[in-house]
């Protein structure tokens, strides 16, 4: 049952629409509001489960300035569902100052469990996944450099967002700051109709994706630095 003074967190598939929980079906049937970080794939969803309700855009350009009308609403007394394009919100999308903003003010949240891409291709790569850095989208420019070198020393299986025009070269570069024989998995198109697993070593994926144009969303698995073992 949808409360009321509340902020609901949905998960939208990634792929396939039928991975849609029941849950939050009914949930974005029953909220006074549902913000969508863009209306038209937001609207194409809605309109395969036959929900038929109030849309507002809540995207990283206008996040900044409709925060405190949001929050004041949900005082009010609505109910309101936020939704990413796909995956969970907050999740290298928006929803993270609107969280902080509905705990600062003591309005209740409530993230639904759900889709997000990262969770399917860590699991696929068959790297150790019971410690992992995700790091999302690294940072385009300022600051890649040094996150790279950061990453060469951690030990922990690495995740990594990557665009299809942007894959060759962050493998490229994983590779530089890595080593190129460092181990890795690259997931695409996760639970689409053409969705793809390639393992192998970093300097192997990158000659398969110059010579296959890299197409759909990326995951990027790394393998950890080995740790020395001592000899003491």
């Amino acid at each position: 049952m949808v409360k009321t003074n509340k902020l609901y967190l949905v998960p939208t598939p990634v792929g396939n629409l039928e991975d849609m929980t029941f849950r939050a079906v009914q949930l974005l049937k029953d909220v006074d509001l549902i913000l969508a970080e863009d209306t038209r794939t937001t609207g194409i969803l809605l309109k395969h489960f036959e929900i038929r309700n109030t849309m507002q855009p809540h995207h990283k350009f206008n996040e900044h300035q409709t925060v405190e009308t949001i929050v004041s609403r949900i005082k009010a007394g609505e109910s309101v569902a936020l939704v990413s394009d796909a995956g969970t919100p907050g999740i290298s999308d928006p929803g993270f100052l609107l969280v902080r903003e509905c705990i600062r003010q003591d309005v209740a949240v409530e993230c639904l469990p759900g889709a997000t891409a990262f969770v399917p291709a860590l699991v696929d790569s068959g790297l150790p996944a019971v410690r992992f850095c995700f790091e999302g989208f690294l940072p385009p420019k300022k600051g890649r450099q040094t996150r790279l070198q950061e990453l060469s020393e951690e030990t922990r299986t690495i995740v990594i967002y990557e665009s299809p025009f942007r894959v060759i070269k962050t493998l490229t570069q994983l590779a530089e700051y890595l080593g190129e024989e460092r181990p890795a998995s690259v997931s695409r198109e996760i639970s689409k109709w053409h969705e793809q697993t390639l393992r192998g070593s970093l300097k192997e994926l990158i000659a398969h994706f110059s010579l296959n144009e890299p197409r759909g969303e990326f995951v990027l698995v790394i393998s950890g630095k080995e740790k020395l073992q001592s000899n003491f």
